[in-house]
């Protein structure tokens, strides 16, 4: 079995070639850096990575935490590659210098991230989580709380958690119950019950943050009156030191399908005198300011697919390449050698459908990391804007599109495998099972559709949507002017004037009936992202192309044509089901809608 996290060569492409992530360094913020001090902090995420989380994968999902109604039991090495990623700066790292950061770019953090999560999803979790969570506390929490809980969130005393589900609802946070009273000291007093909250207990580090969404007594119903909330379990002296624990109960551990060595936990909030919280933020806009994090998550959660789709598909190449069985269908020796599983084409079409998941959903992550810098450090307002804009339209099918088709990724690993496949002597049933949590992870694929066709669409007058299809048209322009890739562009040049056409009926229904066009959203959203993914791949095959055309020779001219390949196979097979798809969405099918429940 390989030991090989992801492919350098494929990584240097997406940042440096695909996103010229180099030209980063010419923003302020980034002047003190240059290209070695990136490639260095992606050589030491790799490392570290390899040293500290690979090794304990397997043994972290066969040994999940235990909890023996006092303290959690995660197995040793967890706490281990904790501290690595935290001594090594990672929970810092793209924070500014003066706060303790390394002042790094989003897109080489998450590019960094990637090499964690394809050695250990479950165990780099934690740290995901803490990343997120002190983001919000920087955005918006009051000096005084930053100054208490952030420095040590970020060199890795405490940890963070993001605290929103209910037993009572689920992504339908307008309807939560915890509720949060006003104390005489300022603070508040959270009574209530979370449950799937990640990390929400473990003895890693002295303190855990729980970024909790609540409602304060007498606030209006549904959305409008949620607030957001800093509860930390042990409780935070004016100094810095830790305290004596809140009232913040584990009632239980939860036993999920992958991610194992991940707490799942159900948490009581007040069972004696109320967990002490402290406001974030203004009042009722709890909401609003969870969406930071949220949308970082889901990033992440995307990227944490798009990474177990690549070990997926490295270890099938590998065993591809590796192992014999059968002969070609030509061969009529029955005493003629065995040929490599990879020297049959129904075998290599399986690992091209792979490559085309792999790479192409790990080039929207990292895309969408770029748009992220991008809407914060782009000199130009309207660039800044315009980043923004895009990335907030774009997020449903940044976290669907790797979450669904990177469970089908590893799915085909299993596949490649056969027998070996679907036994834990080998690691792709691991992969299966982790990566089968993502499309649930931060937002079903329902949700997001929900949110892409009944609002985002429109927002701000359809300037994202706008954003997008001019970006995609000019795409097309370039590489129609391209011999290898203008075939490639049209076709993809005709799945675009599907999506245009079908979003034009869909907000029309929309219009007229939102539960009858609202009803196959998810569809919509699949749709979209196919052609978002193409349209990446398009440039990614540009790329190749120029490359080719520029001298590339011997390895390189493999890999260029490689990249040229699995776009081929990804405009051939992957759009082909679109016209049908979108003539069903046009002509507002409504086979689901009509559906009774008494005839199931």
């Amino acid at each position: 079995m390989t030991d090989a996290l992801l492919n350098e060569r494929e990584l240097s492409f997406q940042l440096y070639e695909l996103l010229d992530t180099e030209a980063l360094l010419q923003r302020p913020r980034y002047a003190e850096h240059d290209r070695a001090v990136f490639d260095a902090t992606l050589e030491t995420a790799r490392g570290i990575a390899a040293e500290y989380f690979a090794p304990h994968n397997q043994k972290g999902d066969a040994q999940e935490p235990t909890f023996d109604g006092e303290k959690i039991t995660l197995i040793p090495e967890t706490k281990v590659a904790w501290d690595a990623f935290a001594q090594a700066g990672f929970l810092a790292a793209h924070h500014d210098a003066d706060d303790g950061g390394l002042q790094l770019p989003e897109v080489i953090l998450r590019a960094s991230m990637a090499y964690f999560n394809a050695a250990n999803i479950a165990t780099v979790a934690y740290s995901f989580l803490t990343i997120g969570a002190a983001n919000l506390v920087k955005s918006f929490a009051s000096d005084t709380l930053r100054e208490r809980f952030l420095p040590a969130m970020l060199d890795g005393r405490f940890s963070g958690t993001m605290a929103l589900t209910e037993p009572g609802q689920g992504s339908a946070l307008g309807d939560l119950r915890t509720l949060a009273r006003p104390a005489d000291d300022g603070s508040y007093r959270l009574f209530g019950q979370k449950m799937f909250i990640s990390g929400g207990d473990h003895e890693l580090t002295d303190n855990i943050v729980h970024m909790v969404l609540a409602r304060i007594e007498g606030a209006p119903a549904g959305t409008r009156g949620i607030s957001l909330f800093l509860v930390p379990k042990y409780l935070v002296n004016s100094n810095g030191q830790r305290g004596e624990r809140n009232d913040v109960a584990l009632a239980g551990l939860l036993h999920k399908l992958g991610y194992r060595n991940t707490t799942s936990t159900v948490l009581n909030f007040g069972e004696q005198a109320g967990a002490v919280g402290y406001l974030v933020g203004e009042a009722n806009k709890g909401l609003s300011y969870m969406f930071q994090m949220m949308n970082e998550a889901r990033i992440g959660v995307a990227l944490g697919a798009s990474a177990l789709a690549y070990q997926s598909f490295i270890h099938a190449l590998d065993y591809a390449r590796e192992r014999p069985q059968g002969r070609l269908p030509g061969a009529k020796d029955p005493l003629s050698a065995q040929v490599r599983i990879v020297e049959h084409a129904d075998v290599r079409r399986l690992l091209l459908q792979q490559k085309t998941y792999a790479e192409g959903s790990l080039a929207l992550c990292l895309y969408a990391s770029s748009l992220y810098e991008d809407a914060h450090t782009a000199a130009e307002e309207q660039t800044r804007r315009d980043a923004g804009e895009l990335l907030d339209l774009l997020i449903p099918m940044v976290k669907s599109y790797p979450s669904k088709y990177g469970v089908i990724a590893s799915d085909i690993g299993v596949q490649i495998l056969g027998g070996s496949g679907y036994i834990r002597e080998y690691p792709l049933e691991q992969y299966y099972r982790d990566n089968r949590l993502n499309p649930i992870h931060e937002g079903t694929e329902g949700i997001h559709g929900l949110d892409l066709l009944g609002r985002k669409l429109q927002q701000n007058g359809g300037t994202g949507y706008r954003l997008f299809c001019e970006r995609v048209r000019r795409t097309l322009d370039e590489a129609g002017r391209d011999d290898r890739c203008a075939a490639l562009a049209y076709l993809l040049s005709g799945a675009m004037d599907r999506l245009q056409d079908v979003t034009e009926s869909l907000l029309a229904q929309v219009a007229a009936d939102a539960n009858r066009g609202l009803s196959n959203a998810t569809a919509y959203l699949d749709l979209f992202g196919r052609v978002l993914v193409g349209w990446l791949w398009l440039r990614m095959a540009l790329v190749a192309s120029r490359a080719l055309s520029a001298g590339a020779v011997d390895s390189e001219a493999d890999f260029y044509n490689g990249k040229l390949q699995a776009a081929r196979y990804f405009m051939d097979w992957e759009l082909a089901g679109i016209d049908a798809q979108a003539r069903l969405l046009a002509s507002a099918n409504r086979t689901s809608v009509d559906m009774q429940d008494q005839w199931f």
